[in-house]
């Protein structure tokens, strides 16, 4: 899907009780080819669901207004109440920039929705944040104050008339904000309290609105004013942060409803952490959190890693147990399960089948590679050998980072650890990638060839597979010899009680390399770009020949140590 230009669409509807009904809004949506709906998280006591949803740019806009004219069919804002700040049927449809699009050309396909929701539906609809056309309407909140209940009131204003659509509000549906923005973290704290002032409180201290500046008492105290008589504040703990208090009925505690703006400025460690110094120094705890919707791999990644560093404990583990340390040390699953798979827009987004033998076990791989079938092969082995190798001097730099009286050690070994972690990562997307280049060779030769024309594009197609099953190859050799950095590292430095797991992580490193190079040089055979090919066939000598030295190095270092 990289290649593709993706957005994501992430509306709100005003319903999250009645199942019917959402469902019916989410039907709309995979009705339209081409859109991938990655999640539905209803809210009862908000009484607001919200659909996440990605595809490339024209078929989620389809997909967006079918939605939007669903809810308006089927949702009654006149009847509707619920905690969380509402003003329509379709409250927000925010749209974000994924992959290979500007935020330019996001804020066009937004003007391209709103104008369709407003002239067709006859719905008044709100551009805002990146698609504003003035800084008033940048901010949700501003154009959402006053609710459904004063907009019949609001919307009459000059100030206030809508971007697209009627300026009256529509009894049924409400009012619709559109927009473009980055991608938002839509995140709840839990407290152990009921006290929605409270909540509050510690919401004033932590968003970077923070709260109003006051003299003596700090709740009923003389607002102070600047001097064109607006209201001084004093600015809250985190920026790119919004946050409110409410009571939850639902599970009958507060908590602090937050929307993480801009990720790069505020962690989602950072906003829980800043959460917990207030409610703490309020008297009151944190007992866990909720996302709402989805949240890219690398937050729950920076925020495992942040936790693991804090215990001094090595981040050179695999993304699961990140993940897991992540889900644990937030609370995430106070409130209700909490399943990766479901809640990480790469998770979702992932095709198992794009990726066959990493994610089949080894019996599996074993039986897969012994079978009559010619892939996987010797190719596909020499990267998994080059992961092993990996894996195993990554397994050294973890003991030792936990090594008794190394406890001064444990950053070191945690880098090498890590740096471990992303050669076996990139090694073992290589098994894959190594039977995608054969079985391309095979698509290619299959062409027709009837005519000069196909005889042509076939030869074409057949050099071109040739190349990258060179070059796949090449890449496993070169991945594989940055293994050796870790591994002498781990046998001058590392626990001598694994050293033996060193000198089989050296073995494994040089098979992967030798192994990949029996598959370039079979592959240069068939290639009649003789200039390519002695090129090639340089570089793999070069590196076998270094991985050859290395190895003997380091065996020759394990095998004293080990006979000391």
């Amino acid at each position: 899907m990289s290649a593709k230009r993706l957005i994501e669409c992430v509306p709100n509807f005003s319903e999250g009780a009645n199942t019917k009904i959402i469902k019916s809004i989410t039907d709309e949506i995979e009705t339209v080819k081409g859109v991938k709906l990655l999640d539905v998280d209803p809210g009862v006591a908000t009484n607001r669901t919200v659909v996440t949803f990605v595809g490339e740019p024209d078929d989620v806009i389809e997909a967006a207004y079918l939605a939007i004219k669903k809810a308006s069919e089927l949702i009654d804002m006149s009847q509707h109440k619920g905690e969380h700040p509402r003003m329509g049927a379709t409250d927000v449809c925010p749209l974000i920039p994924i992959s290979n699009i500007s935020m330019e050309e996001t804020v066009a396909y937004a003007e391209k929705l709103a104008k369709r929701v407003g002239e067709d539906l006859n719905i008044p609809v709100y551009l805002y944040e990146s698609a504003a056309k003035n800084k008033e309407r940048k901010n949700l909140a501003n154009i959402r104050a006053g609710e459904y209940e004063g907009f019949g009131t609001k919307i009459k204003e000059a100030q206030w008339k809508p971007d697209y659509g009627p300026a009256e509000q529509h009894i049924k549906a409400g009012t619709t904000a559109i927009g473009a923005r980055d991608f938002l973290i839509a995140y709840n704290v839990n407290l152990n309290t009921t006290s929605v002032r409270k909540a509050n409180s510690i919401a004033f201290d932590i968003r970077e609105k923070g709260r109003v500046k006051r003299e003596g008492h700090p709740i009923t105290g003389t607002i102070l004013r600047d001097a064109a008589g607006e209201p001084l504040r004093v600015p809250g703990m985190l920026k790119s942060v919004k946050a409110i208090g409410w009571y939850i009925d639902e599970y009958k505690v507060a908590q602090i409803s937050m929307n993480i703006t801009d990720i790069k400025v505020t962690s989602l460690h950072e906003a829980f952490e800043a959460t917990c110094t207030s409610a703490q120094n309020r008297g009151i705890r944190v007992t866990g959190s909720e996302l709402v919707g989805l949240v890219p791999k690398k937050v729950m990644i920076d925020a495992g890693q942040y936790f693991l560093r804090k215990q001094g404990k090595s981040v050179g583990i695999s993304e699961s147990e990140i993940i897991h340390i992540a889900i644990k040390s937030l609370g995430l699953d106070e409130l209700g399960p909490f399943d990766p798979k479901s809640k990480i827009i790469e998770y979702l987004l992932e095709d198992e089948s794009d990726r066959p033998l990493v994610h089949t076990s080894v019996r599996q791989f074993a039986d897969e590679t012994a079978s009559e079938s010619p892939a996987p092969g010797g190719g596909s082995i020499a990267a998994y050998s080059g992961a092993l190798g990996a894996a195993l001097g990554t397994m050294v730099a973890n003991l030792s980072s936990v090594k008794r009286g190394w406890d001064d050690k444990w950053e070191y070994f945690s880098d090498y650890a890590d740096q471990g972690q992303q050669l076996k990562d990139e090694l073992l997307f290589l098994v894959d990638e190594d039977t995608h280049a054969f079985n391309n060779i095979i698509d290619a030769i299959r062409l027709p060839k009837a005519t000069d024309v196909e005889k042509s594009e076939r030869k074409k197609a057949i050099e071109a597979a040739t190349k990258n099953a060179i070059e796949v190859p090449l890449r496993v050799m070169r991945s594989a010899y940055n293994n050796y950095e870790l591994l002498k590292v781990m046998c001058d430095n590392g626990n001598p009680a694994s050293i033996s797991d060193v000198g089989v992580g050296a073995l494994c490193t040089h098979t992967a390399i030798h192994g990949a190079y029996l598959n370039v040089i079979i592959n240069c055979k068939d290639l009649k770009d003789d200039d390519y090919v002695s090129t090639k066939l340089a570089d793999a000598d070069a590196i076998l020949s270094k991985s050859a030295a290395m190895q003997k190095e380091l065996l020759a270092q394990v095998e004293a140590v080990i006979k000391k």
